[in-house]
């Protein structure tokens, strides 16, 4: 296991005890050559305590310890090639790249070189970013393909720099505020810190940490920071702009989902209620401006952490539901609004079938109520991945409401964009045989909120009803964006006015998809409590 970190370390001071023995950073000891010391803290917001952390050098050449309850460790890097990968995962579960079962916390960081005084090797959401620039730079789809592959070969001091440079101004102005000296030079590696939510760790303590996933392969995908508003944190590309933490406005997003005398709402959901981008304008989520329905005076905080082309299962097993539910007070809701990409079960689709079948496809109940799944499989049922969401939310003492999905603007021919729009939420058998179960997602989310007492609100014939009234001017809802007002859309293949995307909403369909769920709120008895905080 390598050299275990057994004590605390004072950055301040810095000192550390080492096994039994005193090591005093910079200065000579007994028994142990300190320009061979690798050192540092793990931190989510806060000590990641106990993660199991581990270095490669280029050669493949391992060391592992273990941080200690402050998330700080130590080891003996002697003989290591730098540059170095370090990864930190927490304890107790080992999964970083397998999607189809809950992934850990896993986070990476990369040493560009051995100091002659020992080196300083934080792991923190920041430096996992910069881990995923390089990584992808190498071809890889995100961080974990580089830390899988045992080795930093292929990564350069320069690649380091470069990439800790080009996450700099996305939080300079954060640092500041948040009072770290030298902030222009700052680099999330080799900082002196604590993970006790101050300095550093104040601006690590509003950010949250998202892996991604590929739809071809499957694997996890590059690393997003995201604020304590699940607001995106950085450049989507090159042409897209900055969008810097606004520190201001995270710690104020946080304080409120800490405060017992508010209410939170968690959103459960996909693409249609996701929180965007600023290149991505016009598109927008429903909930992404919930919250602005409720009355400031009834203190309710809404907590959108909707994940584009999640399903219900993978919501779960990539950590989006945990990251809100940490939140959770008695009295709070969770709306559970899940079913498009469920539908993910074609198994002979081309390039992604596999994939999607392993990480992403439920299956619905038959025609007779029954819940679907291959043998050993339950978590494939549509129904037992919606139960899990219902389950967890009553563990916390909060009110699960299931929600259908918002409708897709298609004929009963499912043809794009043509009217009238019908239901379109269900699975038949291909040509290919490639469905191993069919039948209706809107049917089992109506079966799964009867055999639970779940209120119910149905949000696919409240869209259906809207989008048939609006046939001439459906485009001004839907994403139909105008690529010479909105210049990152000249490159897309859809989400334009003449290749309209037919499931996604832009900010005027956002907020009438809003004001449905508001709607469904007041008329659903159960929910009386809530509506009573509406507008």
């Amino acid at each position: 296991m390598g050299t275990k970190f057994m004590g605390a370390v004072n950055w301040m001071g810095a000192t550390a005890s080492f096994g039994a023995a005193a090591l005093v950073i910079g200065c000579s000891t007994p028994g142990v050559n300190a320009s061979s010391t690798l050192s540092g803290v793990v931190s989510v917001g806060g000590p990641l305590s106990h993660a199991v952390v581990t270095v490669a050098d280029v050669n493949g050449l391992k060391r592992t310890t273990k941080a200690d309850a402050q998330g700080a460790y130590v080891l003996d890097a002697a003989g290591l090639t730098a540059p170095l990968l370090v990864s930190a995962v927490e304890p107790g579960n080992t999964n970083c790249d397998d999607s189809a079962r809950p992934w850990a916390k896993c986070m990476g960081a990369l040493v560009e070189q051995l100091g002659q005084d020992g080196t300083i090797a934080n792991v923190n959401a920041l430096t996992d970013r910069i881990v995923s620039s390089v990584a992808q730079g190498l071809k890889f789809k995100g961080p974990q393909g580089l830390i899988d592959s045992g080795r930093s070969s292929g990564v350069t001091a320069e690649s380091i720099r470069a990439q800790t440079a080009a996450l700099r101004p996305a939080i300079l102005q954060a640092l500041k505020d948040a009072g770290v000296a030298d902030a222009e030079h700052f680099d999330p590696v080799s900082v002196p810190m604590k993970a006790d939510r101050t300095g550093v760790d104040a601006v690590l303590d509003v950010l949250v940490h998202s892996r991604g996933y590929d739809n071809n392969s499957g694997v996890p995908g590059g690393t997003a920071l995201l604020d304590a508003d699940y607001y995106y944190v950085g450049k989507m590309d090159a042409q897209s702009p900055l969008e810097p933490l606004n520190f201001a406005r995270a710690k104020a997003a946080k304080a409120k989902l800490i405060d017992p005398a508010y209410t939170r709402i968690l959103i459960v959901g996909d693409s249609t209620a996701s929180t965007y981008e600023l290149a991505r304008m016009p598109r927008m989520g429903w909930g992404q401006v919930f919250e602005e329905l409720f009355k400031p005076a009834a203190k309710v905080k809404v907590v959108n952490n909707a994940k584009s082309g999640r399903s219900s299962r993978a919501f779960y097993n990539q950590g989006y539901y945990e990251q809100m539910a940490a939140y959770l007070r008695p009295g709070d809701y969770v709306i559970i609004h899940h079913g498009h990409n469920d539908q993910n079960c074609d198994l002979t689709k081309k390039d992604r079938g596999a994939a999607d079948v392993a990480n992403l496809c439920s299956y619905p109940n038959d025609a007779s109520g029954k819940p679907q799944f291959p043998a050993g499989k339950p978590e494939m049922s549509f129904q037992k991945s919606l139960e899990r969401f219902v389950s967890l939310a009553r563990a916390k003492g909060a009110i699960p409401v299931l929600m259908t999905p918002t409708t897709r603007v298609w004929n009963k021919d499912r043809e794009d964009g043509l009217f009238p729009v019908v239901p379109n939420h269900f699975t038949t058998q291909n040509a290919t045989q490639g469905f191993a179960f069919i039948g209706d997602y809107i049917q089992t989310i109506k079966d799964t909120a009867k055999a639970n007492a779940v209120p119910l609100i149905d949000i696919e014939a409240k869209t259906i009803s809207f989008v048939n009234a609006h046939q001439a001017d459906w485009k001004s809802y839907w994403l139909a964006a105008k690529p010479a007002e909105y210049p990152w859309y000249a490159t897309q293949t859809s989400g334009t006015w003449d290749k309209p995307d037919t499931t996604h909403f832009q900010e005027k369909g956002a907020r009438a998809v809003a004001d449905m769920v508001a709607q469904g709120i007041r008329e659903t008895p159960e929910l009386s409590k809530l509506a009573a905080m509406l507008k």
